[in-house]
């Protein structure tokens, strides 16, 4: 099979694979496609994912499903106010050999050792627990003393939180949110979803969720999506639009000048141009375009900028000034 073929059955089996998680997932999950869609770009662009949302509306029912649907080991933290470090990444004890009463120190593994690892209400622990996450999240490893251990590939970090404003929250670090590829909105259903939650809580009906693929495709799906060719004039639109969040330089948008504290980081860049390869091997293109950019760039970009106390005066919010830098910077590539 020439290159070029198997770059297109990739892209096939990477639609079949999007397709099949759907409807899996829309046997327990009403509504939501543009969320289940950027948690699979997520999936397959090797990043974590921050949903954020009011209680109630299915963040923690679609990240479950989703573990139950792909054939990958997985774990659940649920983050409370009392949550200790150790209790993520797992801690040493001392063990006496029963034979010759020796003791030693052994690493007992924590729920970060998964392939998928559900963080449930993650800004309701402290920062100090939350910055646990910190070396998983980049490095892929977890260091205890002396020793670092390593996390099987593939690891995904999919943390759920309320809105930071509700009581008995904490901010996440911004060391933190940056190693997020996504921050990913959930919103109220539209009046037809709730009137079909409505119906499906009326009738209660169980529903039987089957594994659609598996550790081995996802790595080859993955790799898949960095074969994506990303030209230049693609590439030089995706750097334009994270240096137009940066304040007091020549690049930047004159609402990042007067709303933005700090811009994003060079890892937004890299996150535009990851995420968009998967989007646009998910319609069946191998090459990179300026509009798979511009769509996922609020996901990508919304946690990665700092507003000013002049932003939340004037009432403004990371979604109303990255839709204008987002236009400013996509019209000027036209030009």
């Amino acid at each position: 099979m020439t290159e070029d073929r198997r770059d297109v059955a990739m892209a096939e089996r990477l639609v079949k694979a999007r397709d099949s998680i759907r409807r899996q997932l829309g046997a327990v999950i009403v509504g939501q496609e543009s969320v289940v869609e950027e948690v699979l770009i997520a999936l397959f662009a090797r990043g974590h994912c921050l949903l954020q949302g009011v209680p109630g509306l299915a963040k923690t029912l679609l990240v479950t499903s989703l573990a139950r649907i792909l054939d990958l080991e997985s774990s659940r933290v649920q983050f409370t106010p009392d949550l200790m470090p150790s209790d993520v990444t797992g801690t040493e004890i001392l063990q006496e050999d029963p034979t010759s009463r020796a003791r030693e120190l052994r690493f007992v593994k924590g729920p970060i050792f998964a392939n998928l690892v559900l963080a449930d209400e993650i800004n309701r622990a402290t920062p100090k627990t939350q910055s646990a996450l910190l070396e998983a999240m980049q490095e892929r490893t977890v260091t205890s003393g002396n020793t670092t251990h390593e996390l099987e590939a593939p690891f995904l970090v999919m943390a759920t939180q309320n809105p930071i404003e509700m009581e008995g929250t904490y901010p996440l670090p911004e060391a933190q949110l940056d190693r997020f590829l996504m921050k990913i909105l959930v919103l109220y259903p539209s009046r037809d979803d709730l009137n079909r939650i409505i119906d499906r809580t009326i009738h209660r009906d169980e529903t039987q969720l089957e594994q659609v693929i598996d550790r081995d495709a996802i790595m080859q799906l993955k790799a898949a999506c960095r074969d994506v060719l990303v030209a230049e004039h693609v590439q030089e639109f995706a750097i334009n639009l994270v240096m137009a969040t940066q304040p007091g330089t020549k690049y930047a948008h004159q609402l990042a000048d007067k709303y933005i504290r700090y811009g994003s980081s060079p890892r937004g860049a890299q996150a535009l141009v990851e995420c968009g390869r998967v989007l646009a091997l998910m319609r069946s293109r191998l090459n990179l375009s300026t509009d798979d950019v511009r769509e996922i760039a609020p996901s990508v970009l919304r946690h990665r900028i700092i507003l000013n106390f002049d932003a939340h005066a004037d009432g403004q919010t990371p979604e109303t000034i990255l839709t204008q830098i987002i236009e400013n910077v996509s019209a000027a590539a036209v030009l």
